[in-house]
């Protein structure tokens, strides 16, 4: 991708980077010109932040488990102590365990709400420690439109994704006189990993709610990002914004 967004100098942080959405956000925001560092449980995501190394040579792969306090603060020191500073926080990290809301277990509610919900606030109240000194942030939260309009078998994913929301409202509100701003990007269908192994008649069926007529890709959720991530974005906080084709337009 061309550089179209000024992220120039700009210290820029993406959970659950190593594939998938989280890496075309991580890559884009690279091709902006930011410095990266990419933050994932698999140790193949190093592989991920040599990929970009190479766009604009400056990434960084921290292993963390951001559902655990200690080593997300951890996290932070390491990149403050790195890099002197944190100007974009991307909350991207998020995994699944469907089942119809009877059926679902306290282990698979608690792993979905951990992952997806708790690091948002864990990452968000780290960064904020440094962005509030700086009085400039930036913090891109991945929503779901799912947290909109639920879905049947996702209670913990919608409750999840629902509650970054109400994160990113808030704290919108909290940080304005900081020159902080919080947004949300809500993905519709998006061809990830998550999709891939849906069964075709699901496919087709889901894309016939869809006007657009079909999936997105990563690159639509990067490019969304990488907009609010930027300067050109300063007067917006507190938004959610879909991007899904138009799918949740007609519910």
């Amino acid at each position: 991708m061309k550089e179209y967004i000024n992220l120039r100098g700009k210290i820029a942080l993406v959970t659950g980077s190593g594939r998938g959405i989280g890496k075309a956000i991580a890559q884009t925001l690279a091709e902006q010109g930011a410095t990266i560092i990419i933050n994932d449980l698999m140790d193949s995501a190093e592989e991920t932040a040599l990929e970009i190394q190479k766009i604009n040579n400056s990434c960084i792969f921290i292993k963390a488990n951001i559902s655990n306090s200690q080593e997300v603060n951890q996290m932070m020191d390491n990149i403050i102590e790195t890099f002197g500073r944190i100007d974009i926080l991307i909350n991207n990290a998020g995994i699944t365990r469907d089942a119809l809301t009877m059926r679902m277990s306290d282990e698979d509610w608690d792993a979905v709400l951990n992952v997806n919900l708790k690091s948002v606030f864990y990452c968000t109240r780290a960064a904020l420690k440094f962005m509030m000194k700086q009085r400039y942030g930036r913090i891109v939260n991945i929503s779901s439109i799912t947290g909109i309009v639920g879905n049947p078998g996702q209670v913990n994913y919608a409750a999840a994704k629902a509650g970054i929301i109400g994160i990113t409202r808030t704290v919108a509100k909290e940080m304005a006189a900081r020159q902080i701003t919080v947004n949300a990007i809500c993905p519709g269908f998006i061809e990830t990993d998550m999709t891939k192994y849906l069964p075709d008649n699901l496919k087709e069926e889901a894309k016939k709610r869809i006007p657009l007529g079909t999936f997105g890709s990563s690159q639509d959720i990067a490019a969304a990002v990488a907009f609010f991530a930027s300067d050109d974005a300063k007067y917006i906080t507190g938004q959610y914004l879909a991007v899904d084709g138009g799918m949740i337009s007609g519910w």
